[in-house]
């Protein structure tokens, strides 16, 4: 098997759908709590981890309807900033060798050596967080997002707290607000 992952990845939101379509996400709720804010931390959590994203936006899709967005939103992304934080953590204290060695790399000197020649530090610097913070508003991997924030910036913990807060509950927010 050449891409074992994707194929996990590509299970996982076929799972997913398969699950909101059976209104599983609801069912599951009832269990936990009859107005779905248990379900929307919880959610908030799996928002920002891969593989469990797709199951996270089957909560919010189907719990959408029954809660407040402005409660819900915030609720979640709190949820969402614990496992970033996990993240963040993690790759900034077994990382951080690896991305001293990529650093030194050909390939990364090339690249760095393009980015240095056509673009000044703010637009590179505006470039990382930009893309970065896409990645931890959506449902994408928050993972790659957190990586190059913890490993190619010098940012203190509570700075990126407060920032993945913001992204992820603008992010949930959104589809919240589409869903409900």
């Amino acid at each position: 098997m050449k891409y074992p992952k994707l194929l996990i990845l590509l299970i996982t939101i076929i799972t997913a759908y398969v699950l909101f379509q059976a209104h599983f996400f609801q069912e599951f709720a009832k269990l936990l709590n009859s107005h779905g804010y248990i379900s929307i931390f919880l959610a908030g959590f799996l928002f920002a981890y891969g593989f469990t994203a797709p199951f996270a936006v089957g909560f919010f899709v189907s719990l959408a309807p029954n809660v407040n967005v402005f409660l819900a939103a915030p609720l979640a992304g709190i949820g969402a900033v614990l496992s970033d934080l996990f993240i963040f953590q993690f790759i900034r204290t077994s990382f951080q060798d690896e991305f001293a060695k990529l650093k030194l790399t050909r390939l990364f000197q090339k690249i760095r050596s393009l980015f240095d020649d056509h673009l000044s530090d703010r637009i590179k610097k505006y470039a990382l967080w930009t893309f970065a913070g896409f990645l931890i508003a959506s449902p994408l991997p928050d993972e790659f997002g957190v990586s190059l924030v913890s490993g190619f910036t010098s940012i203190n913990k509570k700075s990126f707290a407060a920032i993945s807060y913001g992204l992820n509950t603008a992010g949930i927010f959104v589809i919240l607000t589409v869903s409900g």
